[in-house]
């Protein structure tokens, strides 16, 4: 069965980017941060968080053709649906990384050149950076030594080249695994072994490069953000936080579809599995949140505490509120069987909890971007955030239409038709 934008979905989603875009305009004509910062790093905020969505959904899928998992067949347009998004998703990130580069904005930093120099000789636009006292030189007053010390990690050519690894690498597997699966729809016997064996084979490859670029991706756009800082388990926290968000929207997606009269065979026990890997994840990404927050805190370490000292000292309620909300809320709510598989509970509880993970990446984002100007959520982010989201859905959907929802020719398919648990 071939699905088709009703009316109300059409015009729900571009209601939000007409909103949020109204929204957005008024808070930025709001924002008289130096540069716009403000404006630049909600970009980037909606941007990662909308970007990681489909990939945590790339990731997904290719778990489950690596694992020969049966269940999921079912669902599987629903993730190819999501990660439909990385196709242009990129756009808005490369956008901020151009204005860094460019010097449009300072959301990166280290991207100051002259940080990495002791010395400069001359003035203002004049001024040259040395790493020598040569004759006419003199301290320079913006020479950072810890970030000499990361030069040749953090430099403008180098981060290019990895996050254009990164798009590259996402965006193939990505267009690859879709023509895969829309050709086994039209294929049967030993040439859809030969397939599958492929996709086993491919999915495999994508889960070495995804385990390497979901955590150097974090560190170069995320991390990167409150330089001085770092961590060795903020790759998996921001995986975590990926992959959370990426089953919420396939679980609300699938049950958005069921409501429509759409995939009829998909039943209580996919619901139920959905729903257990959102429980499931939630608990990963609070085991991480809290690991890395109390082995730094514990410790001690100036440049390492840094970055939690910042939060709880002047963004109390976010630091804690997104604890709260992304770890008490799933466990109360969804730790019964029938909360699992109970609708109602499935888009209530997911509807917070992707919230909970957007203002999770703002915490990771415009604290160390726009320092004391950072006030908390306000128009600008809220409007940002509807836009995109109204893009999102909007995209998702439109994928949604271009094949049938449920396989046809899938090995696994009857398995999965009569999956329970």
């Amino acid at each position: 069965m071939n699905f088709t934008i009703s009316n109300r979905a059409r015009s729900i989603s571009l209601g939000l980017i007409i909103l949020g875009a109204v929204a957005a305009v008024v808070g930025i004509l709001g924002d008289h941060t130096d540069h716009h910062q403000r404006t630049w790093a909600s970009l980037l905020v909606n941007g990662f968080f909308f970007f990681g969505i489909g990939l945590g959904a790339l990731f997904f899928f290719a778990l489950q053709n690596a694992t020969e998992t049966a269940w999921s067949v079912m669902v599987k347009r629903v993730f190819e649906g999501l990660f439909s998004y990385l196709k242009w998703g990129w756009i808005p990130l490369v956008i901020v990384f151009i204005g860094g580069s460019l010097h449009l904005n300072h959301v990166y930093h280290w991207m100051d050149h002259s940080l990495y120099h002791p010395y400069v000789v001359g003035e203002g636009h004049e001024a040259h950076f040395v790493d020598e006292a040569v004759q006419g030189a003199v301290a320079n007053p913006n020479y950072d030594s810890i970030m000499a010390g990361k030069k040749a990690f953090l430099n403008i050519p180098f981060f290019w080249i990895r996050t254009i690894a990164y798009i590259a690498t996402f965006v193939f597997f990505a267009g690859w695994f879709r023509k895969q699966s829309l050709q086994m729809d039209k294929e049967s016997g030993e040439s859809l072994v030969k397939r599958m064996l492929l996709n086993y084979k491919r999915s495999a490859l994508f889960l070495v490069f995804f385990a390497v670029f979901s955590s150097t991706l974090a560190w170069d756009w995320i991390m990167s953000i409150d330089a001085h800082w770092f961590s060795t388990l903020f790759g998996w926290y921001t995986f975590a936080g990926m992959w959370v968000s990426a089953m919420i929207s396939a679980v609300i997606l699938v049950l958005y579809l069921k409501r429509k009269g759409y995939l009829p065979q998909v039943n209580n026990s996919h619901i139920h599995d959905m729903g257990k890997w959102v429980f499931a994840i939630s608990f990963l990404w609070t085991y991480l949140y809290f690991s890395q927050f109390m082995l730094i805190w514990y410790a001690n370490i100036p440049e390492e505490v840094t970055y939690f000292q910042q939060r709880i000292d002047h963004h109390p309620a976010l630091m804690w509120g997104t604890f709260f909300i992304n770890f008490a809320v799933p466990m109360v709510i969804l730790m019964s069987r029938d909360a699992k598989r109970n609708p109602r509970f499935l888009i209530g509880v997911g509807s917070v909890i992707f919230i909970g993970h957007w203002l999770d990446v703002n915490m990771m984002v415009m604290p160390g971007s726009l320092g004391h100007h950072f006030h908390g959520i306000g128009l600008l982010e809220v409007g940002m955030f509807l836009a995109f989201l109204g893009l999102f859905i909007n995209t998702v959907l439109r994928a949604l239409t271009k094949a049938p929802l449920t396989v046809v020719n899938h090995p696994y398919l009857d398995e999965s038709v009569h999956h329970q648990i």
